[in-house]
């Protein structure tokens, strides 16, 4: 029975409580007693939190215990510390030690309780320090008097049964001297034991109590009253010879061994338990069996508005705290399962569906975490169904601008109309596919495996594209089709470039036909997706990652004019800083494609400038979003890393940083050596590429040059031989097996790369050996020249055209004998004075421009002045660099 009960019945005759006796007789107890009876409820519920390890509320209830001491100090000094309070101080003690020491459990604790062990530990070391000598005699005399026997015992059968103390009515008053224990035992009879064990130790606990009850027969006298008759009935007798004095004595001994015997041998029984199967260790206390819920009651009518009533009744608690995910889904799951038993029809289904791929992106409230595959799959799969059933159903409806109070789930004399946006699941879809690629390991078999299941990401985006296609609004067709753009244009279109390759009427028949059934090439489905996007978009933004896309499928298949003429016509490099980071690293990626582009066609000054942004700022691979650097890692918080993590695009979209830099270093090298060669006495010499004078020198600063190791130090070693005019040399460091793997072999058309690549290093370590040694001949033979740098006859003539007409270098050609005949033309001081005059000049104009523009706002477009490459307006010239005539002419 509870303390709450007014009256227990027995034998048919009520027995009044303690509680109620204050209309027939009052207790009259003293401050002693009520001290001291505050003082055992703070004890018991301490040693109950030490039992279950909650060392928050031992710390609560330790502060009000030493509040408590505080006001019973008078009674105190009188009859002095009471043992029962030497031995909680001494027990927490010793508790807390035992935790600070198990380093495993620490770990295991969560915030609030690791933090309130250090607190508590260091508070009782300090409290301990008042009652030193009292707790030092306590631990060698640790045999306690019989009123402390009778509180051990109590707090005995706590443990053993948690709920008992309520059940059984017994107060505090039962920790204290004056009080008997005798009820507490004979309400024990009623309880239901757990096992035989328990059951001896509990009726030797109640002989105990018994035992210490004779000591305070004269108290509990006067509180027997009526009831002396009726709790003979179930008291047991007191011992009263010594034998029996004896015999209880000698079986609280036996109990005591057994304990302790008993958890001695408890980690070897847990683990034959465990071997044998018969036993489960459970986390909490006694394990719970749930039961799966019922639906509905036994004989209920299973109708639409039942189910629908049984659907709104499972959302409610969406969201809510304490609300178990993984079981919702289960439930809506057993909800479709009903509907489609009882053949509501499919718009019930596809409702009840649409809350299911909901409750499944709720499944991980935190952004930064991703699901787990079989969740991932589970959303495919309920996807794809949900597809499967509005493809069979075309009378069905759904959007999100359908009201709920307007939806038609059952009547099909209409057509059914369902809330939900089936374009809004396919991109959280899409988003969380993303995520899981973030957050795989890369070099691992699970990124590939995950990467599989792209096909059916792709697969699901394509059924929903040809259903908004006949079913959706311009906005959703174009939000869509982006989707499908952005899994089309990075991936390059090999069936495609092999048909290119191989002339049509070369084929057979059977190689025709399997083309066509391959689908349309990657370019025409790119032309027409964003051609859709370019004319029906309202929004910048999804016109604006179109564009970039097309720009990059372009240039990633060696399309440059179409990629350049449409970054120049989009004008997207004049307000691209004020879009969002995604959108930004877009742009950054397709301005690198396009000049990877650009060196593959061997132009390698729009190389230079369109990877002169991203290479010159030291932070390629942030700027790309694969990755983020160290140092930039003290410059932001932790939230802020989160973010940026999140913008990171997974590891099968990236740009190879290596290749990168290496071509953006030969095509600096190409423009930058002749240049210096040009200009070697020049004091007012421009840089063109920074990086790479830096990389110059750092090799002219090594004391000791060995072979080059790293794709950087290939680079300066081409560039000191291109410098010298030896070209043979420079194209061995440039082409060789080690730059093979690391770079040339990672183009889709390695060969023609490397054939550009050696026509160049031909052609401008001619023009650098012009430049340097035209001050040591008089005249020399084009076909000398031909013949040292193996190049036909035409091409050297025009490569020296070129230079004598941009003044480049003072010679002139000699048609019949085919030779260049050097002119000495050394300036006079006067004309020295000119030169010098005029290039103040220029630097004054160039600024005033600079302030000018800086004032203004405006550098240009694509191609911007001097850090930002191309100049608008100045056919794609550099100031100060290498500049080039735009009224140069090839012979």
């Amino acid at each position: 029975f509870t303390s709450t009960c007014p009256f227990l019945f027995i034998s048919n005759r009520p027995l009044l409580l303690s509680e109620d006796e204050e209309d027939t007789k009052r207790v009259v107890r003293s401050a002693k007693d009520k001290r001291f009876e505050e003082l055992t409820n703070l004890i018991r519920t301490i040693r109950n939190a030490m039992k279950i390890r909650d060392v928050t509320k031992c710390l609560e209830e330790f502060e009000l215990l030493g509040k408590a001491y505080g006001k019973a100090k008078s009674i105190v000094d009188k009859e002095g510390v009471p043992r029962f309070y030497i031995r909680i101080l001494a027990d927490l003690e010793d508790y807390l030690n035992e935790l600070w020491e198990d380093k495993e459990g620490k770990k295991k604790m969560n915030k609030n309780n690791a933090k309130a062990l250090s607190t508590l530990r260091q508070k009782i070391r300090k409290y301990n320090r008042d009652f030193e000598s009292h707790i030092t005699n306590y631990k060698q005399n640790p045999e306690q008097s019989a009123d402390e026997d009778a509180e051990k015992n109590e707090e005995d059968s706590e443990g053993s049964s948690d709920e008992d103390e309520d059940d059984d009515g017994v107060t505090a008053a039962a920790f204290l001297k004056k009080k008997s224990e005798a009820p507490s035992g004979d309400s024990r009879k009623f309880l239901k034991k757990e096992d035989e064990d328990e059951d001896s130790e509990e009726s030797e606990d109640s002989e105990a109590w018994d035992t210490s009850s004779t000591s305070s027969d004269s108290d509990s006298e006067e509180e027997e009253g009526k009831q002396t008759v009726l709790a003979s009935r179930f008291l047991k007798k007191a011992p009263t010879t010594e034998e029996d004095k004896k015999a209880a004595e000698k079986k609280r001994e036996d109990k005591a061994k057994k304990k302790h015997d008993r958890k001695s041998r408890r980690p070897d029984e847990e683990e034959e338990d465990n071997e044998g199967g018969e036993w489960e260790r459970v986390r909490g206390g006694v394990p719970l069996v749930k039961e799966k819920p019922k639906m509905f009651a036994k004989g209920t009518e299973i109708t639409h508005a039942v189910v629908i009533k049984k659907l709104n009744e499972i959302l409610q608690a969406r969201g809510k705290k304490g609300t178990d995910r993984a079981a919702q889904i289960e439930l809506l799951q057993l909800l479709v399962q009903i509907a489609s038993e009882n053949n509501l029809g499919e718009g019930v289904i596809v409702k009840i569906k649409f809350n299911i791929i909901a409750s499944l992106y709720d499944y991980n409230p935190n952004l930064a975490t991703w699901w787990v595959p079989e969740m991932w799959q589970k959303c495919l799969d309920c996807i794809n169904e949900l597809m499967d059933i509005l493809f069979a159903n075309p009378n069905i409806f759904v959007g999100e601008n359908i009201l709920e109070e307007s939806e038609n789930l059952h009547n099909a004399d209409q057509p059914l109309r369902v809330r939900g946006c089936i374009l809004t699941l396919v991109e959280r879809m899409d988003e969380e596919f993303t995520k899981i690629m973030q957050n795989t390991d890369p070099h691992s078999q699970e990124y590939v495996e995950h990467l599989k299941d792209e096909a059916q990401v792709c697969a699901i985006i394509e059924r929903v594209q040809r259903y908004l296609e006949e079913k959706g609004t311009t906005e959703e067709v174009c939000r869509i089709y982006l989707r499908r753009i952005l899994h089309t244009y990075y991936k390059f279109d090999y069936k495609a470039h092999q048909r290119q390759l191989t002339p049509p009427e070369g084929s057979s028949k059977s190689e025709q036909d399997q083309a066509e059934n391959e689908g349309e090439d990657s370019a025409v489905l790119m032309e027409r997706l964003c051609k859709y996007i370019y004319a029906k978009d309202r929004t910048d933004r999804i016109r604006t990652c179109a564009i970039l896309c097309h720009i990059y499928h372009h240039a990633l298949h060696s399309r440059w004019y179409q990629a350049r003429d449409l970054m120049l016509m989009s004008h997207l490099q004049d307000n691209i800083q004020h879009a969002d980071p995604p959108v930004q690293i877009l742009y950054n990626r397709t301005m690198v494609q396009l000049g990877i582009c650009a060196f593959r066609q061997g132009l390698t000054k729009d190389a230079h400038n369109a990877l002169l942004d991203i290479q010159s700022s030291g932070r390629a691979k942030e700027l790309l979003g694969q990755g983020l650097l160290l140092r930039s890692l003290q410059e932001r918080n932790q939230e802020q890393e989160k973010v940026e993590r999140r913008r990171q695009v997974p590891f099968h979209l990236h740009i190879n940083l290596e290749l990168l830099e290496c071509v953006y270093l030969v095509s600096a090298m190409l423009l930058e050596i002749p240049y210096m060669a040009a200009h070697e006495s020049d004091a007012r010499r421009r840089m063109i590429s920074k990086q790479f004078h830096h990389q110059l020198r750092v090799g002219e600063r090594q004391p000791l040059l060995g072979p080059p190791e790293s794709m950087r130090e290939h680079v300066v070693a081409a560039s000191k031989a291109m410098k010298m005019g030896d070209w043979k040399t420079c194209h061995s460091f440039i082409i060789n097996e080690k730059m093979n793997g690391k770079v040339w072999d990672l183009f889709p058309e390695a060969d023609k790369v490397r054939t550009m690549l050696v026509r160049k290093i031909q052609e401008e370590s001619l023009r650098t050996y012009l430049f340097t040694y035209s001050s040591v001949y008089d005249s020399i033979s084009m076909e000398t020249l031909s013949d040292m740098f193996e190049l036909d006859l035409p091409t050297v003539h025009s490569i020296i055209s070129k230079m004598i007409i941009n003044e480049e270098l003072m010679a002139s050609l000699d048609q019949p004998t085919q030779t260049v005949v050097m002119h000495r033309t050394e300036p006079t001081a006067q004309q020295n004075l000119a030169l010098q005059l005029a290039e103040k000049l220029g630097s004054l104009v160039e600024n005033n421009e600079r302030v000018f523009d800086h004032k203004q706002g405006t550098y240009g477009g694509y191609f911007r002045d001097q850090k930002d490459g191309y100049r608008k307006n100045e056919g794609y010239m550099r100031r100060g660099g290498y500049r080039q005539q735009q009224s140069q002419t090839a012979y």
